[in-house]
C-alpha cells in the first residue's frame, strides 16, 4: 500500500516540474542576485536604472533605438497619419474602395539579436 502512495506522489511531482511557469518579478531579481553575487536590493536598483535608460533612449530626445547587448534591440516606430480617400482594391483589380482615415501612431518593436536567435522559430 505504501508503494502505491509513493508512486502517486512521484506522478504529482513530475507534473509540477514539467509545467514550467515564467518567473515572477521577485523571482527574477532573486535569481539574478544568486547568479551574480549581488544583493537583491542592488539588482532592483540596476533594473530600475535600465528601465529609465530605455525610456530616455526611446523618448523624444533619444535616438529611438536601444540595444541590450547581443540579446535584443528595442525600436520606436512612428507611423504617419493616413488621409481618407479612395484606393484601388487589391482583391478586385479595377475596382476602387473607400479607405478610412487613420491617426498617426507610435509602436515599440523588439527585435531578437544573435544571442537569442536559437529560441526564435
Amino acid at each position: 500500500m505504501a508503494q502505491k502512495n509513493d508512486k502517486a506522489k512521484d506522478k504529482t511531482n513530475d507534473k509540477t516540474e514539467d509545467s514550467a511557469k515564467p518567473l515572477s518579478k521577485t523571482a527574477v531579481y532573486q535569481e539574478l542576485a544568486n547568479r551574480t553575487g549581488v544583493e537583491r536590493k542592488n539588482v532592483a536598483i540596476v533594473i530600475e536604472a535600465l528601465e529609465e535608460l530605455i525610456k530616455e533612449q526611446l523618448g523624444d530626445e533619444g535616438p529611438g533605438v536601444f540595444a541590450l547587448g547581443d540579446l535584443l534591440k528595442v525600436k520606436l516606430l512612428k507611423k504617419p497619419a493616413r488621409k481618407a480617400g479612395k484606393k484601388e482594391n487589391p482583391f478586385r483589380p479595377g475596382e476602387m474602395m473607400e479607405v478610412k482615415a487613420r491617426p498617426a501612431s507610435t509602436e515599440v518593436k523588439v527585435v531578437v539579436l544573435k544571442g537569442l536567435k536559437e529560441f526564435e522559430t
